[in-house]
């Protein structure tokens, strides 16, 4: 009889193709199965809650791996995270947490939201700390003018305008739950719940955010944006090292 594990990982996205396993290029999901591989002595396919892109990071990602007979969790969690240091770039990448879970569980289709979170660092000059994890913008951020432009954004909307060349959704509608947007001396925090979201949505949100910000457009531009269903009329597509998957809710 199979039993499943849930894991809660983080990673630092930078040198990574993304989450998902590709021909040609270095992914989260390669370091990770080899390494578990290594410790389980078995081709192991883990199941993810939602693929992230090249550059993405993550701090509440979550996948699930099926064995044919039982395995001290606490093993699972120890000896992957020791494999993973012969990895490549295994360092980046850490297992928080697994847990032994029923069959009904399915890290993809169980999940019920994702929180993501970009980080823009809103300053004259380069940090040396924030450069890999944040989007270095230089001119000032009018706050109080992004914060009232996400309100539009909230809800359920056709979000043909904030998706990327590429995406293979069927549908898209998207509901946005909330967005909550803060800032902390030079970092703006910008966090967004949903069920799921497009290909590149969050990006291409907040480089739309982020050009209303530090310009004279109105914040009743994201609405006008929404009903063109054009994604010509949206901001660019904010760079992948700011984003990061906080949490996936169950």
């Amino acid at each position: 009889m199979m039993t499943r594990y849930k894991l809660t990982l983080e990673y630092i996205g930078t040198n990574f193709s993304g989450w998902q396993r590709q021909v040609n290029s270095y992914s989260v999901q390669e370091a990770l199965e080899k390494a578990a591989k290594k410790l389980l002595q078995k081709k192991i396919d883990l199941v993810v809650a939602g693929r992230t892109d090249a550059g993405v990071h993550a701090e509440g990602q979550v996948a699930h791996l099926d064995l044919d007979k039982p395995f001290c969790e606490r093993k699972i969690h120890l000896g992957i995270n020791f494999h993973l240091l012969n990895e490549k770039y295994g360092k980046d990448i850490s297992v928080k947490k697994v847990t032994k879970v029923s069959k009904s569980f399915n890290a993809r289709f169980s999940a019920k939201k994702k929180l993501y979170q970009y980080l823009i660092y809103n300053c004259s000059y380069r940090s040396a700390i924030y450069h890999k994890t944040s989007w270095w913008i230089k001119k000032k951020i009018d706050l109080e003018k992004i914060i009232e432009s996400s309100k539009y954004l909230i809800g359920s909307h056709d979000f043909t305008s904030f998706r990327a060349k590429g995406c293979q959704a069927n549908s898209t509608f998207r509901t946005i739950e909330n967005i909550k947007i803060s800032k902390e001396k030079k970092i703006i925090k910008l966090n967004f719940l949903a069920k799921s979201f497009l290909y590149n949505q969050v990006r291409i949100m907040v480089g739309t955010l982020n050009e209303i910000g530090t310009s004279s457009l109105s914040p009743i531009e994201i609405k006008k944006i929404l009903e063109k269903k054009d994604r010509k009329y949206a901001g660019i597509t904010a760079p992948s090292r700011g984003l990061t998957l906080k949490k996936v809710i169950y």
